[in-house]
């Protein structure tokens, strides 16, 4: 299964980024070869709209699931759009290898919706 996890690092040994749209890094990893791809994420110093942005450099990637820590309205939506599934909670204590043990041993749920939160996703930080 291709999955893209955000990752404060290039390497499957970093650490787990706990942001989705403002992640240093996308790694793409096969979880059956753990074979991977990193891409320094372009949305990280966006403005404004990097979960939109992000979202779409992961859509573009194939990629079936998404694992992170938290993501806003907008990037959750943008994903479940393009038919990528969501799962948060993924600890920033963590490495991505460590991550994807625990996927593949199912620990992680898919979300049904965003974390959300002040300053996620939607222009002021409201709701």
């Amino acid at each position: 299964m291709k999955i893209c996890i955000t990752s404060t690092g290039s390497g499957i040994d970093a650490r787990v980024d706990e942001r989705f749209g403002r992640a240093s890094y996308f790694l793409i990893v096969d979880t059956d070869t753990l074979e991977f791809e990193a891409i320094k994420n372009p949305a990280q110093a966006a403005a404004q709209g990097a979960g939109i942005s992000a979202a779409q450099v992961v859509s573009d990637k194939g990629v079936e699931a998404v694992l992170t820590g938290s993501i806003g309205p907008n990037a959750f939506n943008a994903l479940r759009s393009a038919k990528i599934k969501v799962y948060q909670g993924v600890s920033g204590a963590d490495t991505i290898r460590d991550a994807i043990e625990k996927f593949k041993k199912g620990e992680y749920k898919e979300a049904s919706f965003p974390s959300g939160g002040r300053g996620r996703g939607f222009r002021g930080g409201m709701w």
